[in-house]
């Protein structure tokens, strides 16, 4: 154990400081460079615009800035012009190769406590983001994943390939063939949607709330066959070592904007909706944005202008669906908000965007 604590600490010591944004372990990218090249990407761009040295891909102790790590699978996507980079990268990706986190799961003695070492231990492995085991009204269990941070808008790549990871975790202990009843994605329906369905052999449904697999309770007791309890608990502390603390609070806007995220494709979404998803009065969040210098309305627009700009670049998608997922009525509606942001249309915007 005690080499085990001197390579965390030299790690932690030599890793760039995140200054104060959330992080990842880097063991998340492991095989990313290879998978560039399989895709005759250039790795060395699509690294420098993430902001990332390639050497820091997969280093099982390294932490990476969580925004440059989804920018760095959505560049990979664009630039190797495929747009399910992220969704066979996690296809592929092994259990293992998540590092501590990943052999804290497949130590584990079954199914169930294989997910719940996942759910426990996210915290050190990635902030500002949620992974929640539950169960839902039909009976099936629901494993969700969400990046909660506002700033970072485009996450469709990471959203995939998150999922596939965890599907390979359960698929360590149930077989490689088993799969899920249904999958969900926040994101809209790609062009080429045929291939999520293919990858998870499920019926695959986005523009949904969260990012979840959704399986019968039956498998949760299922045996893993690699569990090693004292394996397990060494990844455990290790994690938590490496880890330090777990992730910070959100400020009051943050979990605003999150949820007024989730609640633009029901139409506008009123203070009052957001007070009693928080549980707080409407008049606090007014006094707590006011404290911040932004009114509620304009922490909506904000929240809108940003998605309208992510959805635009996804240029299969139509421009009235993207105004039904930012809360517009018509499609006139989001088309002056558009001019109102930038002097242009969303199809001028769209054009130029691409064109970059």
């Amino acid at each position: 154990m005690g080499d085990i604590w001197s390579a965390i600490n030299q790690a932690n010591d030599a890793a760039p400081k995140a200054d104060g944004k959330p992080i990842v372990l880097a063991a998340a990218a492991t095989g990313i460079v290879d998978q560039i090249h399989s895709s005759q990407g250039d790795v060395d761009q699509i690294f420098g615009n993430a902001g990332i040295a390639p050497a820091m891909a997969g280093s099982p102790t390294l932490k990476l800035q969580l925004a440059s790590f989804c920018r760095l699978f959505e560049e990979a996507s664009r630039q190797t012009d495929n747009d399910n980079f992220g969704l066979w990268f996690g296809n592929q990706f092994q259990p293992r190769d998540l590092g501590l986190w990943g052999y804290a799961a497949v130590s584990s003695p079954t199914v169930g406590s294989a997910l719940e070492n996942l759910v426990n231990l996210f915290c050190y492995h990635q902030e500002s983001s949620v992974l929640s085991l539950n169960k839902d009204c039909s009976g099936l269990v629901r494993l969700e994943y969400q990046i909660t941070a506002p700033e970072i808008v485009e996450r469709r790549q990471d959203a995939e390939l998150s999922l596939g990871m965890f599907l390979n975790v359960l698929r360590e202990g149930l077989s490689g063939s088993w799969a899920p009843e249904e999958v969900h994605f926040e994101h809209p329906k790609p062009v080429d949607w045929h291939a999520h369905e293919a990858a998870f052999d499920a019926p695959v449904y986005f523009s949904q709330p969260t990012n979840a697999l959704l399986f019968k309770p039956d498998v949760l007791d299922r045996p893993m066959p690699g569990c090693d309890l004292t394996l397990m608990t060494m990844m455990q502390t290790c994690l938590e070592r490496l880890g330090g603390e777990a992730d910070r609070p959100y400020s009051l806007i943050d979990q605003v904007r999150s949820l007024i995220r989730t609640k633009l494709p029901d139409g506008y979404p009123n203070l009052d909706q957001i007070a009693a998803g928080l549980q707080l009065s409407s008049s606090t969040i007014q006094r707590e944005l006011a404290h911040e210098g932004i009114a509620y309305k304009d922490l909506v627009e904000l929240t809108r202008r940003d998605l309208a700009f992510a959805y635009l670049k996804q240029r299969q998608l139509p421009l009235s669906e993207i105004a039904f997922l930012l809360g517009y009525s018509e499609l006139s509606a989001f088309s002056r908000a558009m001019r109102r942001w930038t002097g242009e249309s969303p199809r001028a915007v769209r054009a130029r965007m691409i064109e970059a």
